[in-house]
């Protein structure tokens, strides 16, 4: 008897294991279910477009806006100091989309940052190796000797470096509206001011404590492999101050043709507006003009069939001027941009006003000294 009472409490223990076990995998897919329901619903909204002129909510970005440019509050706003004083002293680094938003206005407004390389370095002792001159080669037989040929060599390019900075101004008055959007009125600002005198530097910098422009180089009438590794080959344009009296555009032909072939494929002209207007009245024999316009919107025009840039840094026709420039620049010239944007609130200096004192460090060389053709205004 007490057997027979053993095996059915064994069967009914089991019967309750069997009954917990089932819903235990019940409560587990439901919630497999339920956590695979918010996964879907977290797709759809990741994947779902988002309403024209709207934002992505960036908290950092969010914080740095409203907390720190419009109140100057920065307890509680995750920023990167980039200077080894205190953050408000050092000022702090500006979130990714402001600073992308300075960075492409930048490049629009800049015409040489447009079509040099540009790269982003960590410290400001940016250092580049160029190798310069060829490696030789000959013909032998089979048993002759093998003399050495030529080695290349070395040049370091060192872009002279400097800080860039502008300081705009806003009453605590539009701070303190909210209609007022102080982040797209910042960056256009800072991109602004920037740009010119970035744009200055590029060409016409002397590389102290700011870039090295293009045309502080040393120049010189000799062709390649002749003339010093850093020193540019000018073309005379025909007559002191101007273009030659009869057929100047013959000029023009052979400033193209000065630089080699692998440097044509990517080249443009600078210039400035003045100078363009002089050459667009330049026609053919046939009486076709040389200058065409870019045949959708947004396309540059052509020289030649090469895009014209102009940049009014650009000296203006003169004697003995550079007034046009011909070349590969994203071969021949090179930017380095150290860091990001930096921003030091600054509601002090000149009150009602709060000052953005915005710094970035910027370097420019020339690091292909052949892939950058220049036109002197001079007789020869």
């Amino acid at each position: 008897m007490e057997l027979e009472m053993e095996v059915k409490a064994d069967a009914l223990d089991g019967a309750f294991d069997a009954v917990l076990a089932a819903e235990a995998v019940d409560e587990l897919k439901a919630s497999v279910a339920a956590l695979k329901a918010q996964v879907d619903a977290q797709a759809v909204a990741a994947a779902r477009l988002p309403l024209d002129g709207a934002k992505a909510a960036d908290p950092a970005r969010d914080a740095f806006v409203e907390r720190y440019l419009r109140r100057g509050i920065d307890a509680g706003v995750e920023m990167k100091s980039l200077s080894g004083a205190s953050g408000g002293e050092g000022g702090y680094a500006v979130p990714r989309e402001i600073d992308g938003s300075i960075a492409a206005t930048l490049k629009s407004l800049s015409p040489i940052r447009a079509i040099a390389t540009v790269v982003q370095t960590g410290t400001s002792g940016y250092r580049k190796l160029v190798a310069t001159g060829a490696t030789g080669a000959g013909w032998v037989g089979e048993t002759a000797a093998r003399p050495e040929t030529a080695t290349r060599s070395f040049a370091e390019i060192a872009p002279p470096s400097g800080e860039l900075y502008a300081n705009p101004a806003a009453s605590q008055a539009m701070l303190d509206d909210a209609m007022f959007d102080v982040e797209t009125w910042l960056a256009d600002e800072i991109a602004r001011e920037f740009a010119v005198a970035e744009g200055a530097a590029f060409v016409g910098g002397n590389g102290t404590n700011r870039p090295k422009g293009f045309l502080d180089y040393a120049t010189t009438n000799e062709a390649d492999g002749v003339r010093a590794f850093g020193t540019l080959q000018y073309l005379a344009s025909g007559a002191a101050g101007a273009f030659a009296a009869s057929n100047p555009q013959d000029k023009l032909v052979e400033l193209v043709h000065s630089l080699r072939a692998p440097y044509r494929q990517g080249a443009c002209w600078v210039m400035n507006s003045d100078t363009l207007a002089r050459i667009r009245k330049f026609k053919t024999t046939d009486g076709a003009f040389l200058w065409q316009p870019g045949m959708v919107e947004g396309q540059a025009a052509t020289l030649l069939g090469y895009p014209v840039v102009e940049a009014e840094d650009m000296p203006a026709v003169a004697a003995n001027s550079l007034s046009i420039a011909f070349g590969n620049f994203r071969a021949g010239y090179l930017i380095a941009d150290r860091g990001e944007t930096r921003i030091l609130r600054d509601p002090f200096s000149n009150k009602p006003f709060v000052h953005f004192y915005a710094t970035k460090r910027v370097g420019g060389a020339i690091i292909d000294s052949e892939a950058i053709k220049l036109m002197k205004f001079a007789a020869s």
